[in-house]
């Protein structure tokens, strides 16, 4: 049987929906791109993404794959085209290319990148995409807490437990992060192989109380050892999904197959 496997590269307002991963009665991600794919695309699809992120939560890069049991019958730009047409304005899809029919937009990613946009003034524009912090913030103090998470760490206490999703270890090895300020922003990147539930959000929530000057950069030593700290309460500190951005996913290039393809467009922060 032949089966044709794109990757898919989308950009996301994920305003109004209940995240990426389908739910019944609840608007997705996934479910608006499956919706799309099967106007264009006959027989049983397999769609899967590089990260399920959560409700409010947007995508500069998000990849999928999109398994049919068919031959191709279009080329990639002409499938961007049909499915960008069928989707809502604030899903686009990005660039579509033909890969193995092994490769698994999830299990396949090497790393990941999120991006956390916090403003320094209120704004008109983009409420939606970032979290306003009202407060002064000590810019140089987040920069050496998010300094401070790179390397192999116990996140324990940066994550939510949810029953419906597989308990993984807290042990993450976090390749790069930093925190930048760019005019009236404040950006939180972060680049590991994979993240646990809400850790982003919760680190964000911690380099923002560094910056207030209400919690000592030392103190989140001790909360990377996975040790539970009584003056922190990190769950209640959790960052709004509205400034969280899943940036990029990264993977070998042999999955990918030998022919021509369109390059990727170019998609700055908001």
């Amino acid at each position: 049987m032949a089966v044709t496997n794109w990757k898919l590269t989308l950009e996301y307002d994920g305003t109004r929906y209940s995240g990426w991963q389908e739910q019944r009665n609840a608007r997705t991600i996934q479910g608006e791109l499956r919706r799309a794919a099967s106007q264009i695309i006959s027989g049983e699809l397999d769609i899967q993404g590089a990260g399920r992120t959560d409700a409010g939560v947007h995508a500069l890069a998000q990849v999928a794959h999109l398994r049919s049991p068919h031959p191709a019958r279009c080329s990639g730009e002409e499938l961007v085209r049909r499915l960008n047409t069928l989707l809502p304005a604030d899903i686009v899809v990005l660039q579509a290319e033909r890969v193995h029919s092994s490769f698994h937009a999830r299990h396949d990613a090497l790393l990941r990148r999120y991006m956390y946009q916090i403003s320094t003034r209120k704004t008109a524009f983009h409420k939606r995409h970032v979290w306003w912090v009202q407060e002064p913030l000590d810019v140089a103090a987040m920069s050496r807490g998010a300094r401070m998470l790179i390397g192999r760490h116990n996140f324990e206490q940066f994550r939510a437990q949810d029953g419906s999703r597989p308990q993984e270890s807290p042990i993450v090895v976090v390749e790069d992060a930093l925190v930048e300020a760019q005019k009236d922003l404040i950006l939180f990147h972060i680049e590991a192989s994979h993240f646990l539930w809400r850790m982003v959000r919760r680190l964000t929530g911690v380099l923002v109380k560094i910056g207030l000057g209400e919690m000592e950069v030392e103190q989140l030593t001790e909360l990377l050892k996975g040790r539970r700290d009584p003056a922190a309460d990190i769950a209640a500190w959790t960052a709004p999904a509205s400034g969280l951005f899943l940036a990029a996913v990264r993977y070998e290039r042999s999955h990918h197959m030998p022919e021509k393809k369109s390059h990727p467009a170019d998609f700055s922060a908001i």
